[in-house]
């Protein structure tokens, strides 16, 4: 059915979408045991058909006529019950290999964006694992388990008439060579039509994402314009695909009808013969029609086979080089010191490093400000000391343990952090700062927002803590939602607080309530590490880091490296001044 591709081994026990396809193969069994009865009990039709004609009808005996009908409904009422419940079952299949997937296929896509893949990519294995349990639960495999029993039918009819079983067979050949045209004609416009579609989502999704600003600067309609031509693209695909399949799907059918009808002539003419009976004539041409059903179905289901078996392809690729995360030893919450040894960092999916060598150490009780011009690699760095980009060369530590060496999610207990550009969930103000905690002590989120002076910015929503903020915050102001971020951050007092411009958005109020946050954090024996712009945020902090083009220019104490950066930037000033005098003169 969804045959994996040979380019993988099926026996691998690391191909976890291969090995939820085999955890469902004793439904499969069952399915294909129903399947086998189902067949069978199909061929009730024809015998009743084939009974009535040359027993009924020679004896006109009404007793023989009950009895036999009673035996065809008792037939046709099993059939529709053991049908049934493939069917369920078939339902269960889908469900049974799509849940345990989920988890891994939902971090995958996760990892993706995490690496710089777009969204339209990254959710893609989502869609895909979706379409691979839409066809597993629909009618399409009830066509590849009625397939193998269709000899059953040709058997039957070669015995009423070689003829009959011989039309049946060419019949069915026709079919498959039009089910194979289908494959080859759909594969293609299928697989163009999967991406042009995720195109359109990203577009669609960035445009109502950033809706104020396009309607602010009058960008709608180019967006809109943008969005159209990427649905047309999509439609086109998506068209070529469906006529594709629909009119060899419609051919096929047609196609089924002319056999059937000549099947009937064809007895017809071996009735008028006397070779069979006219018992034998009908039952050949009903028995025709149910040889030739499961293929007809075949090719109306192809086109989602092929963009499930695509999908299937896709998602073996996926988590074949996306390994599940290896157990790690639990490690000692951190108390010490965060070091940083020769790191080297690159954006993701890109080879040239942002922060070159960067060293230095910090100790509990320390709070550093991350200092340069834009674009110099203080986010880049930020983002390397919490483990989200991980590093080229070189290594982050917590207490001496480099940061590949924690389990992630217990490393997240030990983390506070604030990016540069926030982003908060569809819920309420208190299960955001809580980062959705369904274990979360109450205690500890009023404290997270007392550190982070939010608590009363808090009380004064229209319901609290337990306001309702949407998605993204979009119910909160910029400061507002800053700040619930930064409470985020200080949830349950972690070591490590890393904040990317936190100020950002803050008026004054906010600003020392951010300072004063800061210096919570290293009265406690936290460490604090700002990115900032704005020299407020270097209240808080003892310790200053200047960041060049990637590179370390100066490390130490505050007032020692502002003392330096003053001196050089005289130095600099008076250089160029000088430089100025002598070309003037």
């Amino acid at each position: 059915m969804l045959a994996p591709s040979p380019a993988v081994d099926s026996t691998s026990q690391s191909d976890p979408v291969v090995a939820g396809l085999k955890s469902c193969r004793w439904a499969f069994i069952g399915v294909g045991v129903f399947s086998a009865w189902v067949n069978v009990l199909s061929l009730t039709g024809s015998l009743y058909m084939l009974q009535v004609y040359d027993r009924v009808m020679a004896s006109r005996s009404v007793s023989t006529l009950v009895f036999l009908s009673l035996i065809a409904l008792a037939a046709y009422l099993l059939l529709g019950v053991l049908d049934a419940l493939r069917r369920r079952m078939l339902a269960r299949v889908g469900a049974k290999f799509s849940e345990p997937l989920m988890e891994r296929v939902y971090n995958a896509g996760a990892t993706m964006a995490l690496r710089g893949m777009r969204p339209a990519v990254a959710t893609q294995a989502i869609r895909d694992l979706d379409q691979v349990q839409k066809f597993l639960s629909g009618s399409g495999p009830t066509a590849f388990f009625d397939l193998p029993f269709m000899p059953i039918f040709f058997i039957v009819a070669y015995i009423m008439h070689p003829v009959f079983g011989w039309v049946i067979v060419a019949g069915g050949l026709v079919i498959i060579a039009l089910s194979v045209l289908t494959e080859m004609r759909t594969r293609s416009s299928t697989m163009a039509a999967t991406y042009s579609g995720a195109a359109r989502h990203t577009i669609a999704e960035s445009s109502f994402r950033n809706a104020e600003a396009l309607k602010a600067m009058g960008m709608m309609r180019v967006f809109t314009q943008t969005f159209t031509a990427a649905n047309a693209r999509y439609a086109a695909q998506n068209l070529e695909a469906s006529d594709a399949a629909s009119g060899i799907g419609s051919l096929a059918k047609v196609f089924r009808a002319i056999l059937q009808s000549a099947v009937l002539g064809v007895g017809a003419y071996l009735a008028i013969a006397g070779e069979v009976s006219a018992g034998s004539m009908i039952a050949a041409s009903i028995l025709t029609a149910r040889a030739l059903a499961p293929i007809e179905v075949a090719v109306a289901s192809w086109r989602s086979f092929v963009a499930s078996r695509q999908g299937f392809d896709r998602l073996r690729k996926l988590l074949s080089t996306l390994s599940q995360p290896d157990y790690r030893l639990a490690l000692p919450a951190p108390e010490y010191k965060l070091s940083v040894e020769g790191v080297y960092v690159a954006a993701p999916g890109q080879a040239k490093a942002i922060v070159q060598g960067v060293t230095f150490e910090l100790h509990a009780g320390q709070g550093l400000a991350i200092i340069g011009p834009s674009a110099s690699g203080k986010s880049t760095l930020a983002r390397s000391l919490i483990g989200v980009w991980p590093t080229a060369a070189g290594k982050v530590c917590l207490d001496d343990a480099p940061l590949d060496q924690w389990d992630s999610e217990k490393l997240g207990g030990h983390i506070g952090y604030l990016p540069q550009d926030v982003e908060l969930f569809d819920g309420t103000v208190a299960a955001n700062i809580s980062r959705f905690d369904p274990e979360a002590d109450d205690r500890d989120i009023v404290q997270a927002a007392r550190d982070a002076g939010a608590h009363e910015l808090i009380l004064g929503l229209p319901e609290g803590y337990e306001s309702n903020i949407g998605d993204g915050g979009a119910a909160l102001s910029a400061g507002q939602r800053q700040r619930i971020a930064l409470a985020r951050a200080l949830y349950r007092q972690p070591f490590i607080v890393v904040l990317d411009e936190p100020n950002s958005n803050l008026d004054s109020q906010g600003e020392d309530a951010l300072v004063e946050a800061i210096l919570s954090v290293r009265r406690r024996r936290g460490i604090v590490v700002v990115v900032t712009h704005r020299p407020t945020a270097l209240a808080g902090v003892d310790m200053v880091a200047v960041i060049i083009a990637g590179k370390l220019q100066a490390f130490g104490p505050k007032e020692e490296v502002m003392q330096r950066m003053t001196r050089q930037g005289q130095q600099q000033q008076t250089s160029e001044t000088r430089q100025a005098v002598r070309e003037t003169a």
